[in-house]
């Protein structure tokens, strides 16, 4: 297992309730900057760069989400922060499942988002990742309007649709390269039932990444989980439908503050 160093942004006050966010794959901190303004007046919000992406520097060597969940909790541990709310979109949920069967008296709450317990058609992951490996992340930009956000999304904001894009493009191919193997080799389906935090599901309607029953069978697999379904939204539903998600996530953090 190896750890990296996370660039990370706080918002907030200091002695809030800590509300860490993860993004997802190809996407940076900046990801969930409607969440960080929507949300900061009651927690302090730790926003972070996956290991390989943002500012975040690139780890020589295979990555694992139990790597990524390291990554978190060594970032946590500098940042003296012994317990926490979490919320994560697709591979930033991947970690948050991580880590409430591997750390699950860190976890306050437990937020997933567009996200699985096993990512589709795991052998195609390693195909995409060597891609990437010899011709960068462009190839990949024109797929991402309708799996990231539906056409419709991309049509009435296409500043919003230009500016999660070039997180994209902006990926250094390695890091990119990476998560891709990581999130091969993710399988956390046995283990769901094991998860005690109190969690939400939440999953985009029209998402083709993460389909509905990918995402909602997540919240099946944890007790008392609840699941909400966001109409018109596809795979970074926190930035189609950044109210709603805001919103959703300060309703489950204030029943359990």
């Amino acid at each position: 297992m190896t750890t990296a160093t996370l660039h990370h942004v706080i918002d907030g006050p200091a002695h809030a309730p800590v509300l860490v966010l993860g993004p997802s794959l190809g996407t940076d901190l900046h990801l969930f900057d409607a969440q960080a303004a929507a949300l900061s007046d009651q927690y302090r919000v730790v926003r972070f760069d996956l290991r390989g992406h943002g500012h975040s520097a690139v780890v020589a060597g295979p990555t694992t989400i139990a790597d990524l969940s390291g990554d978190v909790l060594a970032l946590l541990d500098q940042l003296g922060v012994a317990t926490f709310h979490y919320a994560g979109v697709s591979i930033g949920g991947a970690i948050g499942l991580h880590l409430a069967v591997t750390a699950p008296t860190r976890l306050t709450t437990l937020t997933i988002i567009a996200s699985a317990a096993r990512f589709a058609d795991p052998p195609s992951w390693p195909l995409r990742a060597a891609k990437v490996r010899a011709e960068g992340t462009e190839f990949l930009v024109p797929s991402r309007t309708g799996a990231w956000f539906t056409l419709e999304f991309a049509a009435q904001h296409p500043d919003e649709a230009g500016r999660l894009l070039a997180m994209l493009r902006d990926t250094p191919p390695e890091g990119y390269a990476a998560a891709c193997d990581a999130i091969a080799a993710f399988d956390i389906r046995d283990r769901l039932r094991e998860i005690t935090t109190p969690t939400l599901v939440i999953a985009g309607a029209e998402d083709p990444a993460t389909p509905l029953p990918m995402v909602r069978a997540i919240a099946d697999g944890i007790e008392g989980a609840a699941f909400l379904s966001i109409p018109r939204t596809s795979h970074l539903v926190s930035a189609e439908a950044p109210d709603a998600v805001s919103d959703a996530i300060r309703g489950h953090l204030r029943s359990r503050d």
